[in-house]
């Protein structure tokens, strides 16, 4: 009888263990992202930098997303805001940057163990209209629980049909480095 018990007892324990494991959270966010955009052409310099990216990476599966607002993106001078938002991007047309998708060298990552993993990430870009393949490396940091991220990479601007009028391109460059920061918070069950 008291080997039933034992064995009973054991099996609702690994039963309960089970039920914590699958239900244990793997999804993180952030909606305070910051994702900068640097322009360096022969006559100027440009720096956009959004403060409100909003992400969610999911640990089980790699999967990330981005959606970036386009109107969020500030500059040093207001000149240069109006032109990113009326004449390159049509920011009130085309409102939103979004990327989908997955980190391919996930098992690379100890989501357990604090540390610095380098990440490839390949996925889909949407921005301006246009969507395309895109990849990029990038560094996943952890450090007691919290996960942050960082990437660089750059974006031909013809790729997403983003043209650059003749009397600007000494202003303008035909690629820019992107730069991501993010900082990520466990998403919490409704």
């Amino acid at each position: 009888m008291k080997s039933i018990k034992l064995i009973v007892l054991t099996m609702s324990v690994a039963f309960i263990g089970l039920l914590s494991s699958a239900n244990a959270q793997t999804k993180y966010f952030t909606r305070e992202g910051k994702v900068q955009f640097y322009s360096k052409a022969p006559l100027e310099e440009i720096t956009g930098l959004n403060k409100k990216a909003t992400s969610v990476l999911d640990t089980e599966n790699g999967q990330i997303e981005f959606s970036i607002l386009m109107k969020a993106f500030e500059f040093e001078k207001a000149l240069m805001m109006e032109h990113f938002n009326e004449n390159y991007v049509e920011s009130s047309k085309f409102t939103k940057a979004v990327f989908k998708g997955v980190i391919d060298n996930k098992a690379e990552v100890n989501w357990k163990k604090d540390g610095a993993y380098l990440v490839k990430i390949s996925g889909k870009m949407s921005l301006h209209g246009e969507t395309n393949d895109h990849s990029a490396e990038g560094t996943i940091f952890i450090k007691g629980g919290a996960i942050s991220g960082h990437s660089e990479f750059n974006i031909a601007l013809k790729d997403y049909k983003i043209e650059i009028p003749s009397l600007v391109k000494d202003k303008v460059s035909e690629v820019v480095k992107v730069t991501v920061d993010l900082n990520y918070e466990m998403l919490k069950p409704n």
